[in-house]
């Protein structure tokens, strides 16, 4: 399966990807381990990539889209299949995605959109809480931790990221809708288009998802 998974910041994409390669061990091949990857091994498009990364810039589309061709022209994706997170992120880029993808010989099997409300998403973020000294993560609704502002592992103090505040949430889903929006509307056009009900608990999210799929 040859799948590119979509969603909201929020929506649990990271999640359904790890339960995905556990069952099917197929590749999970996100943007951001591309780049890495291609700066360690210190390609020409990593290199490239990294002026900008270095920067704090954006990667320009045909550094991206020449690191994604790379990468999924590698011989484990033809044999183990992928789960694409975090590209295509516009149009253009399902485009070149598409041209791609003819040129390696592959086909997308799906293009699955974990779909959650607004509202929803601001509660889920916004609620999330990390402790300062180990790394763990709370969520003030649905993983409270014993006594509220410590961690329960090491006594440590909880803080909530700049990333989790409402304002800074707000502007990624309206950057997330702006850009998505065409995209949803191309794949339903290619006919490989699933939404999944991401509200549900995480074990029906990923039901419907392999439900999908197999569809």
């Amino acid at each position: 399966m040859n799948i590119l998974l979509m969603g909201p910041p929020g929506a649990g994409k990271g999640t359904q990807a790890e339960k995905l390669v556990a069952d099917f061990s197929v590749l999970h091949i996100s943007t951001g381990d591309m780049f890495r990857a291609a700066v360690k091994n210190g390609t020409e498009l990593g290199k490239e990539a990294k002026k900008y990364m270095d920067a704090g810039g954006l990667v320009p589309d045909a550094v991206t889209i020449g690191i994604v061709k790379e990468r999924l022209a590698q011989p484990d994706c033809a044999k183990q299949g992928f789960i694409l997170d975090g590209f295509p992120r516009t149009k253009e880029q399902a485009v070149a995605l598409d041209g791609i993808l003819k040129d390696l010989k592959l086909k997308l099997t799906a293009a699955v959109n974990i779909a959650v409300p607004d509202a929803d998403l601001v509660k889920r973020v916004t609620g999330r809480r990390i402790c300062k000294a180990c790394g763990a993560t709370y969520h003030v609704i649905f993983n409270p931790p014993a006594v509220e502002g410590k961690c329960d592992k090491c006594g440590g103090t909880l803080y909530q990221r700049d990333d989790d505040k409402e304002a800074t949430v707000i502007k990624r889903l309206e950057a997330y809708h702006s850009q998505t929006a065409p995209l949803i509307e191309y794949y339903k056009h290619e006919g490989v288009y699933k939404e999944v009900d991401g509200t549900q608990h995480i074990d029906k999210v990923y039901a419907g998802i392999v439900a999908a799929v197999k569809d």
